[in-house]
């Protein structure tokens, strides 16, 4: 299995915000068996963080992956341009063949996909081996 780790800055890092100097999103990919992919997602998804998630996600549809896990565990705050994002990849899963499944329960994600109305359009279990070996 091979994994890679990036942790990228989601904006300009001379300005922190309420003192925490963390702003970014953590992507650890790993290929657990041929033409699968997981992406663990850590930190917040939001208007600075969601275009790295974007990109990660649609270059393992681009390299050919048939299956795509997002485990969104680590997420601490999922906001609407992070929504958007998942949609917008969801629909890129659709038009290319490649299933998409996310891993989470962290109430913290799953609460605005609830609100905004958005469970029902995802296959979501509760581990990233569940969704790896779903049927």
């Amino acid at each position: 299995m091979s994994e890679t780790r990036e942790n990228l800055p989601s904006g300009p890092s001379s300005i922190p915000r309420g003192g925490d100097v963390d702003d970014q999103i953590g992507l650890v990919t790993s290929h657990p068996d041929e033409g699968q992919v997981v992406i663990e997602v850590a930190g917040e998804v939001d208007m600075l963080t969601s275009p790295q998630l974007r990109g990660a996600v649609l270059e393992q549809f681009e390299a050919g992956a048939g299956l795509v896990v997002l485990g969104l565990d680590g997420v601490t705050f999922l906001g609407t341009s992070g929504l958007a994002v998942l949609i917008e990849v969801r629909e890129a899963a659709q038009n290319t063949g490649v299933t998409l499944r996310l891993a989470c329960t962290a109430r913290r994600v799953l609460r605005p996909l609830t609100i905004a109305g958005l469970i029902p359009l995802f296959d979501i279990h509760d581990t990233v081996d569940q969704a790896l070996t779903a049927a």
